[in-house]
């Protein structure tokens, strides 16, 4: 004989994420539950990007100008402590530039780019970073994003509090219905894929300013962790 157990009271009550019942088996009801977490961090890494751009008459000169711009650039990350490995080139073109006038298309000259990206372990030296990197030449920085060196420990501890949620409700959908759980008989992890870093910051500064201006002010804010998951429990 197959057991039939109605909760649709329960799940009026409890509303959107409400408990279900179920059947696996003959003579085993079950309940569906889901559950749900937020872990806030105060981030601990940042990422900048930096961009070095320069124009000349000649693409020979252009690129010449911007190899020696981005050099100091990277001498002066180097002197400040930020490691080789920390930095990366994510970008560099080198692009005819023209002027239009009366329909037609004049040469003005050639602007190479290059960008960079670093990483910056300690988020209180990041403003330090920024003007010291537009005082030795860049021209822009940018794209700035904060994250978590130890990110996954964050997710388990996400994860271990949206089981104990869903594990709490099912206890209690259980209980209004004057059973019990009896065991755990399946949890599904509903990975949140962290949303796309956003660019949080621009900057122009002209170079002859950024070299006896104080330091950016920044602020790191915190790191929203999220996770859900889907527990199914046998009842009694």
């Amino acid at each position: 004989m197959i057991r039939s157990i109605s909760l649709l009271p329960i799940v009026c009550m409890l509303g959107m994420g409400a408990p279900a019942l179920a059947q696996t088996a003959p003579d085993i009801p079950v309940i569906v539950t889901s559950g749900d977490a937020e872990v806030k961090k105060a981030p601990d890494r940042a990422w900048v990007g930096i961009n070095a751009e320069s124009r000349a008459k000649d693409p020979k000169a252009a690129q010449r100008a911007n190899s020696d711009a981005m050099a100091a650039v990277l001498k002066t990350l180097s002197a400040a402590g930020i490691a080789e490995s920390a930095i990366r080139t994510t970008a560099f073109d080198l692009q005819p530039e023209f002027d239009y006038a009366n329909g037609r298309q004049t040469l003005r000259g050639y602007v190479a780019r290059n960008a960079i990206e670093v990483r910056v372990d300690d988020v209180t030296r990041v403003g330090e970073v920024l003007t010291a990197a537009v005082g030795s030449g860049a021209t822009s920085v940018g794209g700035l994003r904060f994250d978590l060196k130890d990110r996954e420990a964050a997710e388990r501890e996400a994860l271990g509090l949206a089981v104990r949620d869903a594990r709490t409700r099912a206890d209690a959908a259980a209980s209004g219905a004057g059973m019990r759980v009896d065991r755990v008989l399946k949890i599904e992890d509903h990975r949140i894929q962290p949303p796309e870093p956003r660019p949080m910051m621009a900057m122009r500064m002209e170079v002859q300013t950024a070299a006896a201006a104080p330091d950016v002010p920044v602020s790191a804010g915190t790191i929203s962790i999220r996770a859900m998951v889907t527990l199914t429990a046998a009842i009694k």
